[in-house]
């Protein structure tokens, strides 16, 4: 069933997950720095986050819009730049903040780090470090769904710079053949890397590329948390009654650049300037102002937020790092004592 648009019960839900999400992100690009400012001298000047830290900051709106609509048994599969759709999918933050951290405790016992996450508890298949990779494997997950008869469904999350390799098209084309269960979700950042998607995509773009193979879809502002709620639950409901493959393509904007260490400086700051306008975080507070939630009331929310992910960092911190021998677990073995 469809989303009641402005309605403020859901609306204010919809504003604590991208708070969380935000406060997540904040606080891991903190952390990737040092950790002093937003933490205390007490953890140190040295950074707690290491390696590529690829932030969604700005983006909050299409993962929280779109897992609002999906059940804890449905799958996702995600992206590098995928910290916002495991919180949204319902993960657990401090054993996200522990994998960042490369601690034991750690979803994937601080293997994985930020690029590899991975629940399966919630039904997070896995973010994945290559770009478009996480297509096919929702195929495969839908394609598995389908031949057990089952109900559940997968939401498959990609950036603008996936629609130009090779999985995109195959994912799709397999997913659409073979009627497979799975809504497709392009979060249009406009970036692809360093350079501007519209720099190097041809033709009409991911929407007009995933109906020209028949998956039939919308577009929609991914700054506007309703807006993606009420396109990601109509969608949905087309996929849960067998009626195929599904595609979403929503435009947001990356407002960090491409890892936390970029400084981002090809872009234009008049750009920039435009997009922080146009935060989903903001749009989605005035919406509220105008529906009657109290000033009070939002900045609530955002506290419970930051102080659930201090928490997390604090928790993260004081965790145990792996035992050398793990790293000989979760690898295969031939069979012949060697590990590959």
């Amino acid at each position: 069933m469809a989303a009641t648009v402005s309605n403020p019960q859901r609306l204010l839900a919809l504003y604590r997950t991208m708070a969380r999400i935000r406060a997540f992100e904040n606080a891991a690009e903190e952390a990737s720095k040092g950790g002093v400012a937003a933490f205390g001298a007490a953890l140190g000047t040295q950074a707690l986050v290491r390696g590529p830290l690829h932030l969604s900051t700005g983006q909050e709106a299409v993962p929280a819009g779109v897992c609002a609509n999906l059940d804890r048994t449905d799958l996702i599969t995600s992206t590098h730049r995928g910290h916002g759709h495991t919180i949204a999918k319902g993960a657990d933050a401090t054993a996200m903040m522990c994998e960042l951290f490369g601690r034991a405790t750690g979803f994937n016992g601080g293997k994985g780090g930020s690029m590899h996450i991975a629940d399966f508890s919630v039904g997070m298949l896995g973010a994945n470090g290559v770009v478009a990779a996480g297509i096919p494997i929702a195929a495969g997950a839908a394609h598995a769904i389908k031949l057990r008869g089952a109900r559940e469904i997968v939401a498959c999350f990609f950036g603008d710079g996936a629609v130009n390799r090779g999985p995109f098209l195959e994912g799709l084309n397999w997913a659409q053949i073979y009627h497979l269960p799975v809504l497709f979700v392009c979060e249009d950042n406009r970036y692809s890397a360093t350079t501007p998607t519209e720099a190097m995509t041809g033709g009409e773009g991911a929407a007009a590329r995933a109906h020209a193979v028949g998956v039939h879809g919308r577009v929609v502002d991914g700054n506007d948390v309703e807006a993606v709620d009420a396109a990601a639950a109509a969608l949905i409901e087309e996929v849960r009654a067998g009626r195929g493959p599904r595609f979403l393509h929503a435009v947001t904007y990356r407002v960090k650049g491409h890892v936390s260490v970029d400084p981002a400086a090809y872009r234009n700051p008049d750009e920039v300037s435009r997009a922080v306008e146009e935060d989903p975080l903001r749009n989605a507070a005035e919406k509220l102002a105008a529906l009657g939630v109290g000033a009070l009331e939002l900045e609530r929310v955002r506290a419970e937020a930051e102080r659930e992910i201090a928490a997390a960092v604090a928790a993260a911190h004081a965790a145990p790092w792996p035992q050398t021998a793990s790293a000989y677990g979760e690898i295969q073995d031939t069979g012949a004592g060697r590990w590959y």
